[in-house]
């Protein structure tokens, strides 16, 4: 699967799944989450619905009966586990899961490559390591850089899909 498919997939992900977001988010996938609208609001499902329909995607939710509303635009998730989740989204053949670094895992923002300000002036950067390619997010100006948390996501997901 190339950089160009994972920008076609895009998911909407329920208050529920805000692990699997960040996941999907490490992984590549445009991932709106429904964290981002005010929450308490009465018409929360139906604007899900809407939002899933008006910008083709898929409505990922652990409510079945919003999953059934959606008909074809929603996939209801089975469990509450992420890696579980992960492999039913993978068995539907919706993702490749492996670790890309290409969105911001708390905005969604396409990363684009950090300047070297951009390393120096972050103080969580690891300063001594220069061989490292950094990404950075222009609208949370957070800092990316495939390091232990990185390589421990990447870890799970091969662990979880090795046969």
């Amino acid at each position: 699967m190339s950089q160009q498919s994972t920008e076609q997939k895009r998911f909407l992900a329920d208050r529920m799944l805000g692990t699997l977001t960040r996941y999907l988010r490490f992984m590549g996938y445009d991932t709106m989450s429904a964290n981002s609208i005010a929450p308490g609001m009465a018409r929360e499902d139906t604007l899900l619905l809407e939002i899933a329909t008006r910008d083709k995607r898929l409505l990922l939710t652990r409510d079945r009966e919003l999953a059934r509303r959606g008909g074809a635009q929603a996939l209801y998730i089975v469990s509450e586990d992420v890696m579980e989740q992960i492999r039913q989204i993978a068995g539907l053949g919706l993702i490749e899961p492996r670790v890309r670094m290409s969105r911001c895992s708390i905005c969604n923002t396409h990363l684009r490559p950090a300047t070297a300000r951009e390393v120096r002036e972050a103080r969580y950067a690891p300063q001594a390591d220069r061989e490292r390619e950094f990404s950075w997010c222009p609208v949370c100006r957070k800092l990316y850089w495939m390091g232990s948390h990185g390589e421990h996501i990447e870890e799970r997901l091969r662990e979880s899909f090795s046969p």
